[in-house]
């Protein structure tokens, strides 16, 4: 009689007429063969899968009532490397409670602490941790098959730097590979990046706990729970919470610093997503935070790793998870809550060891320098005085002292300054115990009128958060001086690299990335926020670029606050000419219309390289005029920068001067909103044409100075020329009717 040999560490005979039934895989004689055959005999003879161990083995024999060809079957099983067929088994079903033995595979910045607690990310910034199973999973019995039923169960804490500021996340994966080749940091999360995001070709199934709103993957808020396919833009996602037993919805917030449990639950048979949250000491809730009915087959490959990614931005936010099960073909093992391991104390501060070393020092000193001691400490008081009020202390976590300020600008040394404007000047810093890089703006004034809603205003912008906008993170008050405390940007201002003979030019792709993410921005301040926010100032020198060259909207010391639904009041006339909207040098008020006006100059100040108003040959040149001129003669994309050379996308180009001469209509009510702008940078739109919307050869100059003569004769000659510039109008008025 015929026989067929396998080998499972050593040699076994078969009957030849043992082979594959049709719904397990089909490759006969093989490990994965025998491997599905034995768990499916077992438990429909024997019982659970998981109550195994090497020595039930050896007294087991078959059940009497099973035919030759099972009996057979699970022989040859039982008879095969026993410990290899129970680690594959059990490759499908694990728990960690705690990973301090723990055989993950780690990369980026993850790490293991010593007492067991996965720490997906440290104090690092723009950088991204993976933490993974080591072994792949089967989730299908065949390439083109279905989806195994499968669920996990984890806790996770994230605790921030700050209490209202974060890093990105945690997300739950499932993909192809360990690590996430070519992924991103950031508002990517280390799943994606910019080319890939949305490719049905990842095969990439997420979880995300996202505690940043980015309106380019259309995130609902700053603190939510999301259902990732192949992309960041979440096909089901809602506010971070849980129902209670009653059905009460009880909201959650991500980065609270405590610990949450999370339940993932595929149902194979049913195609259904289940996500579930809730504090750690609160039972699995009934009903989930998400359902969504979603075949995962066209995802999810036969064998995939499954295993947590984290990221960080700008600010220091460290990823815990405590513990973690997983399983196929059933439900997770529920965590042993009171083994897991403790998070680290957040809030308790060293102690200096200035103090420490200085104090006995100075006890010992005080009797024989009791004079020049009291000398010092009435100077160092002066030195690091600060005009503090009643009706301040309701801002205290959002005040800086001064005395931190000057420690982290090594004294406003003129080595540390990033540059001078109109309102002010700016000086990189280093926050002596965060070791936060700050930029830092000193604004001199000197009226006390108006400073109290001046800072209510400030307090609230620091309120914003937008993966495009500069975080305003505080405010120092002292005689005749306020300073502003805002996120350091590595590389500077945008307008460094427009003007003044760069060093480094930059490219057409990186201008337009930056076009469209300071749209983003102030479509943010307009409509995104519960405030309208109207910034006032936009220009070149205040986009500041990130580590990655994305612009972000910064300078906040000239926006005006007012409520949807309200008209804004009159101001004083603050801004810079060139920028200036021709109807708020009229009527004195700042609005949307005004914002986007100034943002069309920016679009002809990026896309050709010059300012919106220079001195060429004796006389003033009007880019916008020059542009509309290009326009008129039918060669507008004569305007562009002649640094990119041929290196440019036409069509681009052409949108972004286009959009530059629309935005610059003297009519407000022509100008486009900043939604409808996106729209048009994002080719949802198709852009009018220039013609119809009433722009015609000369109009467009003599709409452009109307509104500025009054303004020009109240100042002398030559500083009007100084003002052709780009200078400011006027230093912030903080008065009533800034």
């Amino acid at each position: 009689m015929a026989t067929d040999t396998v080998n499972f560490g050593r040699s076994f005979i078969l009957p030849p007429w043992v082979g594959p039934p049709s719904n397990i895989p089909t490759e006969p004689m093989s490990y994965k063969w025998y491997h599905h055959m034995f768990v499916l005999l077992w438990e429909e003879n024997y019982g659970d899968i998981d109550s195994i161990t090497p020595t039930f083995f050896q007294s087991l024999s078959p059940r009497s009532n099973l035919d030759k060809k099972s009996s057979s079957i699970l022989e040859a099983a039982t008879s095969c490397n026993v410990h290899s067929i129970l680690a594959y088994a059990q490759g499908t079903n694990f728990v960690y409670n705690g990973f301090r033995s723990a055989s993950l595979s780690l990369d980026g910045i993850a790490g293991v602490t010593s007492n067991g607690l996965l720490k997906l990310t440290n104090d690092t910034r723009q950088q991204k941790g993976h933490a993974f199973h080591p072994d792949p999973v089967q989730l299908k019995n065949s390439p083109n098959g279905s989806v195994y039923s499968f669920s996990t169960a984890f806790v996770f804490a994230i605790q921030p730097q700050y209490a209202t500021l974060s890093g990105h996340g945690i997300v739950f994966v499932i993909a192809p590979q360990r690590g996430l080749p070519g992924s991103l940091p950031s508002q990517y999360l280390g799943m994606f990046s910019e080319t890939n995001n949305g490719n049905s070709t990842n095969h990439v199934f997420g979880v995300e706990l996202d505690t940043i709103q980015s309106s380019e993957f259309n995130d609902i808020n700053d603190n939510h729970v999301g259902i990732d396919l192949n992309g960041l833009t979440s096909a089901m996602s809602t506010p971070a919470g849980y129902y209670a037993d009653g059905g009460e919805l009880k909201n959650l917030t991500l980065i609270s610093g405590k610990e949450m449990q999370v339940w993932v639950d595929y149902n194979g048979t049913e195609k259904r997503i289940d996500v579930t949250l809730a504090p750690i000491n609160v039972q699995k809730p009934q009903t989930p935070l998400l359902s969504l009915r979603q075949d995962l087959s066209s995802i999810i490959n036969q064998s995939m790793y499954v295993g947590f990614s984290s990221s960080t931005g700008s600010v220091l936010t460290s990823h815990y998870v405590l513990g973690w099960s997983f399983r196929v073909n059933g439900e997770a093992q529920a965590l042993a809550l009171s083994q897991l391991p403790k998070l680290p104390r957040i809030g308790k501060k060293e102690t200096s060891k200035v103090l420490t070393i200085g104090l006995p020092l100075m006890v010992l000193l005080v009797v024989s320098m009791l004079i020049l001691s009291v000398v010092y400490v009435i100077r160092r008081k002066r030195k690091f005085a600060e005009v503090l009020e009643d009706w301040e202390r309701d801002y205290g976590p959002h005040r800086f002292k001064f005395k931190d300020l000057y420690i982290a600008t090594k004294g406003f040394r003129e080595q540390e300054l990033l540059g001078t404007g109109g309102f002010g000047r700016v000086y990189r810093g280093i926050l002596p115990k965060s070791k936060i890089e700050i930029a830092v703006k000193r604004i001199s004034h000197e009226s006390r009128q108006g400073m109290r809603e001046f800072i209510a205003e400030i307090i609230s912008i620091g309120r914003l958060r937008h993966r495009n906008i500069v975080s305003l993170l505080g405010y120092c008050r002292r005689k005749g001086e306020l300073l502003l405390v805002y996120d350091y940007m590595q590389n500077g201002s945008l307008d460094k690299y427009l003007h003044n003979q760069p060093k480094v030019t930059l490219n057409w792709r990186q201008r337009f990335r930056v076009i469209k993410g300071v749209a983003s921005g102030l479509l943010y301040l307009h409509e995104g926020w519960e405030q309208v926010v109207i910034h006032r100032d936009i220009k070149a020198s205040n986009i500041l670029l990130d580590a990655d060259l994305n612009g972000r909207l910064g300078d906040f010391g000239l926006a005006r606050l007012y409520d949807h639904g309200t008209d804004p009041q009159t101001t004083h006339v603050v801004g810079t000419l060139g920028y200036l909207a021709p109807e708020h040098t009229r009527t004195g008020k700042a609005t949307r219309n005004t914002d986007v006006y100034a943002f069309g100059a920016f679009l002809l100040e990026v896309a050709c390289g010059r300012r919106p108003i220079e001195l060429r040959d004796a006389e003033d040149v009007i880019l916008v005029d020059w542009v509309f001129s290009c326009w008129d003669r039918g060669a507008i994309l004569v305007a562009r920068d002649p640094r990119l050379g041929a290196e440019f996308v036409e069509e681009e180009m052409e949108l972004v001067l286009k959009l530059g001469l629309i935005c610059s209509h003297s009519d407000p009510l022509m100008r486009p909103s900043m939604r409808q702008v996106l729209q048009y940078l994002e080719s949802d739109l198709p852009i009018p044409e220039l013609s119809s919307i009433g722009l015609s050869s000369g109009g467009l100059t003599f709409a452009h100075r109307e509104g500025f003569d009054d303004l020009a004769m109240s100042y002398p000659s030559s500083i009007y020329k100084a003002f052709t510039h780009s200078s400011s109008v006027a230093e912030s008025q903080l008065s009533g009717g800034r």
